[in-house]
């Protein structure tokens, strides 16, 4: 058991010595909003029998269904992979082959595929978030080593990047030269070729010690994608936790209307280029893990007119007119009842028809084309606005058994400085205050905390995503989805739910 999991760390890992790690809080400023854009092509099949709008345009996955990937048996696999279907693997490895890191492969292993996508919130209050993130790479690593020596496998990993930046009308005069909204596009330019990005748009906060503390080097995958299998690799100048710690810091510069669950969808777009047949990122026989990290509400527009609608922005206190914000998306997304004389909602559910993409469309293509047509077992870690998880399951899927979802109150924000409020010292100092907090987000804190070093990390609740991942139950088996906080400081215990969910899956 040792020995397999020592040669499993041996192939994933290298020592790292986080360096001390000062960020100061970002501060939200306001930012002037430009006009909709229309004309752009409508994207179809929504799944609660509503259509179009003006719309983005990219890759787009037009059903909710999406044409089936042919062959394809799906779930986790012992058999070997179909010719083709990466590159990193000779046709000499095998059991008791030597891989490229000089260590022994697992002798008579049946392997097992999984396909992972991590989709990371490069808005400007992430910077804590995505370094906590790059550090529990390593504790994955270490958790995929328990699971192969435990269970006497092999994993054939597919590790890929994205951003929650779908693009938004909105945001488009913003962006810095050169860069383009990923929409659900593979990031494979490491960290420390783009620090820039770390660099807020006012700049006012720049952090490139978010990504230097883990990316040393530019280290980066052949591949849109990291992939690894026995001792192979496709990370040529390092290990694949390298290439992955140096992927997943993704800077301060993308839009503020964040679409996690769209950028996801696209990411699994069969028609993408990343997914076309001979070396996919997505194969037919692998389990597939979502993994979301965010601090807003999911905010993927069917129909940017949305933006341009009084009715659904909030009052800008500075004016008192109503005002294009990030409420927009809480306001178009979430309907509750209340709030009650303590500002507290209740049964608040996703809204259906009201411009952002019904939470339909993610379930449907997850559940009914992934699950129920291909086979494949398809689990989720999303990190997100709940309050901190205080203990998890000792037993698999090692879920959060107490705090997190289950403490969750959605509430109006409390206008006094944290933490007998929720205003964080910087913007207090500023001047802002519970109605700003209002017109900018719409709804008060899921949590708010601050590490060792004075960086706070706030965030609000995220029901959109909580539905579509909370859904993945449906399959047989254990737990498929583990919602922790993205307030949480150390994301070991998530990266160890994600090992819990697949080993109750095999």
């Amino acid at each position: 058991m040792f020995a397999a999991e020592n040669r499993f760390l041996g192939r994933y890992t290298r020592a790292v010595t986080i360096g001390r790690w000062r960020w100061q809080g970002a501060v939200a400023l306001a930012v002037g909003l430009a006009a909709c854009v229309d004309g752009s092509p409508p994207i179809e099949g929504d799944g609660d029998g509503t259509s179009g709008g003006s719309s983005t345009t990219g890759p787009v996955v037009g059903d909710v269904t999406g044409p089936p990937m042919e062959g394809s048996t799906g779930g986790l696999t012992t058999d070997s992979p179909q010719p083709g279907t990466t590159t990193v693997v000779d046709d000499s490895s095998g059991p008791g082959s030597t891989g490229s890191t000089g260590e022994p492969g697992c002798e008579d292993c049946p392997e097992a595929q999984l396909d992972v996508v991590f989709v990371v919130d490069n808005s400007v209050s992430m910077g804590a978030p995505q370094h906590r993130l790059a550090t529990a790479a390593e504790a994955l690593m270490e958790q995929f080593a328990l699971l192969e020596a435990d269970r006497g496998i092999e994993l054939d990993l597919h590790l890929m990047v994205t951003t929650t930046d779908f693009g938004n009308p909105l945001c488009t005069p913003f962006q810095p030269a050169g860069y383009s909204p990923s929409m659900g596009a593979p990031i494979d330019t490491p960290c420390v070729d783009r620090l820039d990005d770390f660099e807020s748009l006012n700049g006012l906060l720049v952090t490139p010690e978010i990504c230097t503390d883990v990316c040393g080097d530019s280290i980066a995958p052949s591949d849109p994608f990291v992939a690894v299998r026995g001792g192979e690799d496709n990370v040529p100048d390092g290990t694949a936790l390298d290439a992955l710690q140096c992927l997943l810091p993704q800077g301060l510069i993308g839009c503020g209307f964040e679409s996690p669950l769209e950028t996801m969808l696209q990411a699994l777009n069969p028609g993408a280029g990343w997914n076309q047949p001979g070396n996919p990122f997505l194969r037919d026989d692998a389990a597939l893990a979502l993994v979301l990290l965010t601090d807003e509400m999911d905010c993927s527009a069917q129909d940017y007119s949305i933006f341009d609608n009084p009715e659904l922005m909030n009052a800008n206190p500075n004016t008192g007119s109503p005002q294009a914000s990030s409420a927009i998306c809480w306001n178009a997304g979430v309907s509750c009842d209340g709030p009650d004389g303590m500002g507290i909602y209740s049964d608040c559910m996703p809204t259906v028809g009201s411009g952002l993409h019904a939470t339909a469309r993610y379930r449907q293509y997850l559940i009914d084309e992934l699950v129920g047509n291909q086979g494949k077992e398809v689990m989720m870690l999303a990190l997100t606005g709940v309050p901190q998880v205080v203990e998890h399951s000792t037993e698999p899927p090692f879920e959060p058994v107490a705090g997190g979802i289950d403490d969750l109150v959605v509430r109006d924000w409390i206008d006094f400085p944290y933490p007998a409020g929720d205003i964080i010292p910087s913007e207090w100092a500023l001047g802002i205050d519970a109605a700003e907090k209002t017109f900018q987000l719409g709804i008060g804190p899921a949590c708010t905390t601050a590490d060792s070093e004075g960086t706070f990390t706030q965030a609000v609740p995220a029901p959109r995503i909580q539905e579509v991942c909370q859904a993945l139950d449906e399959q047989e088996g254990a737990a498929h989805c583990c919602i922790e906080s993205v307030c949480d400081d150390d994301y070991s215990p998530a990266m160890n739910c994600l090992r819990g969910m697949l080993e109750t899956s095999l």
